[in-house]
């Protein structure tokens, strides 16, 4: 008999990869996983200031990630280069965040938790939020599915086109930015960014077409959160950790796989 805190985690996972596959797969092709990791960083400086006005931790890391999203996407390669705003925004944020967790008064806050995740401890009301944040996630990459693909395979027929790439890559880091809000509690913001690109990176060996690619990135997502859970389960590990290990695995048999065909 599976028990339901297993059941409620494996229908979050599922909710997660079901955006963070696609997603993933431009973190991949533009080569985005340092950004990724700048905004989730900063998650963490949402969740203090949403203990701080007691509010939800949700709401607190979608408004600093969007922040953080938009100023990078303005200011990166006019004033300085993108990955030294990225670096500078990543470390920043983050001992920004330690330091403010450490000041809220009267909370008691399970920093792990937060750091590397606890899918297990996982509501219904966390479920719901996650399949709201990776559906309006996935909403907005199917909305501008051609646009984006067509000025991460070919920008200069993007701009051919009319497509406004500025516009395009603001839509993909606030894509990121609401997937990493409801990312958090599940994986942690240290380990949010693998959840992205490992899958991708591992569907990249089964797939002829960006659309096959992305389709293969959730499948291996999703069995990544099943062998990652039944990992935490049976080994006692920490769930967060387990579901990115299942998906490392993974992505070593596949080229493994590859080698040999």
């Amino acid at each position: 008999m599976v028990d339901d805190f297993l059941i409620r985690a494996f229908i979050a996972g599922c909710g997660l990869v079901l955006a963070a596959g696609p997603l993933g797969c431009f973190v991949v092709w533009r080569k985005m996983a340092y950004f990724g990791d700048s905004v989730a960083h900063a998650a963490l400086l949402g969740v203090a200031l949403s203990l701080a006005f007691s509010v939800s931790p949700f709401i607190g890391v979608l408004i600093v990630a969007l922040v953080v999203s938009v100023v990078i996407a303005r200011f990166s390669g006019r004033l300085y280069a993108l990955d030294t705003l990225l670096g500078v925004a990543a470390h920043f944020s983050l001992a920004l965040g330690l330091v403010a967790v450490s000041k809220v008064a009267g909370v008691r806050l399970d920093l792990p938790s937060y750091l590397f995740g606890d899918i297990l401890a996982v509501s219904v009301q966390d479920i719901l939020t996650v399949w709201a944040g990776a559906l309006v996630t996935l909403g907005l990459l199917v909305w501008r599915w051609v646009p984006l693909l067509t000025g991460t395979l070919n920008p200069d027929l993007a701009m051919a086109k009319g497509y406004d790439e500025d516009r395009e890559r603001l839509i993909l880091m606030l894509s990121l930015a609401v997937l990493i809000a409801v990312a958090i509690k599940l994986v942690g913001a240290l380990l949010i960014t693998a959840t992205l690109i490992i899958p991708a990176a591992t569907a990249r060996v089964f797939s002829r077409t960006p659309e096959q690619m992305a389709v293969v990135a959730i499948l291996f997502g999703i069995a990544s959160v099943a062998a990652g859970l039944a990992l935490s389960l049976y080994a006692d590990t920490p769930s967060g950790p387990s579901i990115v290990v299942a998906a490392g695995l993974f992505f070593m048999v596949s080229n493994l796989f590859k080698r040999a065909s």
